[in-house]
Formats: structure tokens, sequence, C-alpha cells
């Protein structure tokens, strides 16, 4: 049978929450979009949020919440997801593609000035939107220094904050009857303005789309506020929300498999380090874990010859950057991105992988050509 690059985590707690919300004719913005606000600060402390219907929309409603102005620079890494430039375009904002490294697939302080030094004289930079790429964790605190603001997407990356738990912690979580889970560790205070946590399919976090917009301090809150009163259409609806609900509760014990799939899949890869030159990306902030959102590598060669071999073996992968802006090639001046986004590679990584699953994928990870 094939393996699927992707699945979502649907166990049956998400699906008796959706349901419950069907039968009770609940299915709007409402009490289960506000429970899941609640549900997120129990775990994030944050001082506000908005539930709303697509990252899209969240990341407007950030830049509009800083006051953008019409002809004003963003900047954005190569590899950023393609509805990026949409919002940009929406909002009349000049976008400034920004680089990456080989070993580290986000945007770094060195790079980001670097593409801000040749920005065209008259385009005053109002934001940087710093993208957490295949879950990796940039340094938002150096990125910060520069004085500008800062709009943060762990969409990819949401739990890099928790360390690993004991086997009793996650007994304890799945058993647990409380409106949400004791954290193993305290999300940190980020250094952006504000944060977007993505909640379409593919993101660490689903609710079958839709987004959290959310600010740590009440200084920048008061930006978020004032958009309280827009219409319902741009708010979560609330089936939508009971999904989501259980993905947040669920969060320790999905992160916690993922770990060990990854395991797997790490000592599957080491042999093949030695037999060919595909790399691993490096995650360069030892003070956060490594979510595990996906399993990638980097190609020494094209994508067609080991996609065609996956497929031999009813094994999905895929380009990792296909929906990117550099794979939609429209960052010419950002070699590397364009480099990794014809070479870098994604595995099926997700929670719902049985063991003879993760054995067929470890197989196909140690005798790639």
């Amino acid at each position: 049978m094939k393996i699927e690059i992707h699945s979502p985590t649907i166990r049956r707690k998400e699906m008796d929450a959706v349901l419950t919300a069907m039968v009770e004719e609940k299915i709007g913005p409402g009490e289960r979009s506000r429970l899941l606000i609640q549900t997120a600060k129990d775990q994030i402390k944050f001082d506000y949020a908005l539930a709303l219907r697509s990252p899209a929309v969240a990341l407007h409603l950030a830049l509009k919440a800083l006051n953008v102005q019409c002809g004003q620079a963003v900047v954005v890494s190569a590899l950023s997801p393609g509805y990026y430039l949409q919002v940009l375009h929406d909002l009349q904002l000049l976008p400034l593609y920004c680089d990456v490294t080989y070993d580290f697939p986000c945007m770094s302080r060195e790079l980001i000035e670097k593409t801000i030094s040749k920005k065209p004289p008259d385009a005053e930079v109002c934001a940087i939107v710093l993208h957490h790429t295949l879950g990796f964790v940039p340094d938002t605190a150096a990125v910060a220094e520069l004085g500008i603001p800062v709009i943060e997407d762990i969409s990819q990356s949401y739990g890099f904050w928790l360390k690993p738990a004991s086997k009793e912690n996650i007994e304890k979580d799945d058993n647990a009857n409380s409106q949400s889970s004791v954290p193993h560790s305290l999300f940190p205070a980020p250094h952006s303005q504000f944060s977007i946590v993505g909640l379409e399919e593919r993101d660490m976090l689903t609710s079958g789309g839709g987004s959290l917009l959310f600010v740590m301090n009440r200084k920048d809150a008061s930006g978020l506020r004032g958009f309280s009163g827009i219409a319902n259409e741009y708010f979560l609806p609330d089936i939508n929300a009971a999904l989501a609900v259980v993905q947040f509760r669920e969060l320790h014990r999905n992160i916690e498999r993922r770990r060990d799939i990854a395991e797997v899949f790490l000592k599957a890869s080491l042999p093949l380090a030695a037999r060919t030159r595909h790399k691993r990306f490096i995650a360069l902030n030892e003070d956060n874990e490594y979510c595990n959102y996906s399993f990638s590598l980097i190609l020494e060669t094209g994508l067609k010859d080991v996609i065609a071999y996956a497929k031999k073996k009813e094994i999905e992968i895929e380009n990792a950057f296909e929906n990117t802006i550099a794979g939609a090639g429209l960052a010419d001046d950002c070699p590397v991105s364009n480099s990794l986004a014809m070479r870098t590679v994604l595995f099926p990584m997700y929670p719902m992988l049985r063991s003879s699953e993760i054995e067929r994928i470890s197989r196909l990870i140690m005798t790639l050509p």
C-alpha cells in the first residue's frame, strides 16, 4: 500500500469534537473559537489573540496593525510560502527577497542586512516576516536588534520550546480531563511584535484551515484589539476551532511521536551520509528543540531520480519548497534558495505512521541513489 507524503493527525478525539459541534448546530465563529484562544493562551501565555480563517488573513492584519504604508518594503525569505506575495501585493508593499544558507533554511540577521542594503533608495523597510521554514527556529533576538518590526510565523515550528517528556507525563496528559494539558516547559517570550500560528492541513497543528494571530505584550496588543469588530467572515468558524482545540491539547503526545520517528530516520540516514553527498539541515539554535515538523534531505543532484526511486517503493516524497517564492522561480537574486528549491526532498513524517510504514521509509532512506 502506498505511503502518502502527508496525513493530518486526526484521531477519535478530533472526530468527536467536530461531530459535537455539528450536532449542536454551532459551526460559525463563537464559543469554541473563544475556547481555542483560551486553550492556546494556557500554553503560550500571550496577552491577546485573534482566531482567523487563514494565515493569509493573519499576515494581512499583522501588517495593517503595524500601520504600513503603500510603497514600503517588507523583507521575506525566498523560502517563505507563496501566499506571502499575494498579501504584500494586496497591501501594495514591496517584497525584498532574502537568501538563506545551505546549512539552515531560515533568514539570519547578516543576510537580512545584506538584503536591505540592496533595496531601492526610496523604499523604507517597514517589517520583516520571519518564517520558521520546515520547523527550524531562526535567531529572532538577533533579527529584532535591527530595530525593524518583526512578524514571526511559527506555523511549522509550533512546540519548538517543549523539552522531551517522560512517558509518565505523556500518559498523564492523555488521560487528563482538564481544559488543557500542563506544558513541560514555557513558551519563550518572542522578540517579534506579532506571531502567526497557521492551522492549515500541513501545519504542525491543523483546524482544516485557519490561524491564530497573537501578541505577547499589552503595548503591541492595542494594534490587534482594533480588529476585534471586523466582520465574522474573517474569524475562524467553531467547526474548525473544535478540531484545533484537540490538536493543541494533544501537542505533547504528537511531538513525542514525531521525535521517536525522527530518531529512526536519522539512524537510517547515517550510512547514507557516508555513501553519498546528501545532507541534512542543521538546527543552529541550541536553546530550542527541533519539533520534527519534517524529515528532509538536501540531495547531491536533482529530485527526479530520487522521487522516481521512491515511487517504485510505493512511498510518496516531494519537493520541500515547491510552494515557496523560490519554488515559483521569483527570487532571482537568491542563488542558495533557488538551489535548495531544486534539491530538497521531504519524506513522510507524521504521528499517524504505522511501525511497518516507518520501517519501509527508513529502508528507502538507507538505499537512496
